[in-house]
């Protein structure tokens, strides 16, 4: 792994997903000059392409599978598992490039990211990628126009191949790629918290799967609950427990005054603003640290199952 970058791993695994487009129900083309798969937008896309998606969001770095329920909450859950969270997670899963034209937005994920670093992060990590092809992920509930695509083409630089990948979050690959981001959610809010990320040394994460919404509106507010009020995460650690008992408590969604709301009143309430929010609020419902250096476990958080059965419309 060591000779090949994040858009290289990903780009192995984009490369055998536009050789599979019936089993995925998936669509490759070319689209402005750069490869279009389309998961979601035009297409049925399925609980594979879901799980596809959501590899190619942790550059490859990481497995993503379906299991049973473990809750009250009678729906089949996601599992993640990566031993590379900072660069599956942060560097690459992370919705952290903000592509907006006048007539097209959607954030961007994947390791791309890394090849345009432009944000904070990338400088902090010293990171800065040169790869001859660029992959790219958007949640949307339309493909990139002209500008969009122009726009992500020159980020990443002339000679430099992009490949986009598209899902709506009202849609079975993408409804299953944004809850996928269990431990992306955790390593996010531990870095905002100021800990050392370096140290944690491998993820696994869980969470509800809940119906796919009407729009992606409602997918919205039905996927971040299922983080936020239903995820388990598990991180190995290797620092001194102090570390952990300093940043624990705070680390699970259940430290924000706004922990018990669904996402979508809160999101209303807001007037649609995710910068209007509470950020404290943005992480898994649970988050145990397991420490390699001393043995010990710690956990944090709790799950409010029946919030998510009224967020996912289940009647009993």
């Amino acid at each position: 792994m060591s000779q090949l970058t994040l858009n290289a791993l990903t780009a192995v695994l984009a490369e055998s997903l536009r050789s599979r487009p019936l089993e995925l129900r998936i669509t490759t083309r070319e689209h402005f000059g750069a490869s279009l798969l389309d998961f979601g937008v035009e297409v049925p896309g399925g609980l594979a392409a879901g799980i596809a998606l959501a590899r190619l969001c942790l550059a490859n770095l990481g497995d993503v599978s379906i299991q049973a329920a473990s809750t009250d909450v009678t729906v089949p859950e996601v599992f993640v598992r990566t031993d590379h969270p900072l660069k599956a997670c942060l560097l690459s899963q992370y919705a952290g490039w903000k592509i907006a034209t006048d007539s097209y937005f959607a954030m961007g994920s994947g390791p791309a990211r890394a090849v345009v670093a432009t944000e904070e992060l990338f400088r902090e990590f010293s990171v800065e990628e040169k790869s001859d092809t660029s992959v790219v992920i958007l949640e949307s509930g339309q493909v990139p126009d002209e500008s969009a695509v122009q726009l992500m083409k020159s980020a990443v630089g002339e000679g430099c191949r992009l490949i986009i990948a598209v899902a709506p979050t009202a849609s079975q690959a993408g409804n299953l790629q944004v809850v996928a981001r269990s431990v992306e959610t955790a390593m996010h809010k531990l870095h905002e918290l100021k800990f050392p990320v370096e140290c944690v040394l491998s993820g696994t994460g869980s969470a509800p799967l809940p119906p796919v919404a009407k729009n992606d509106l409602e997918g919205i507010g039905r996927t971040n609950d299922s983080i936020l009020y239903g995820s388990t995460v598990n991180l190995w650690v290797d620092c001194e427990d102090d570390v952990i008992q300093e940043f624990g408590p705070q680390t699970p969604s259940s430290s924000s005054d706004s922990h018990g709301e669904s996402f979508l009143s809160l999101f209303k309430a807001a007037n649609h603003d995710f910068y209007a929010l509470d950020r404290n609020l943005f992480s898994p419902a649970v988050v145990c640290f397991h420490n390699v250096n001393s043995g010990r476990s710690f956990s944090y958080g709790h799950k409010v199952p029946e919030l998510l059965c009224q967020s996912f419309g289940i009647e009993s």
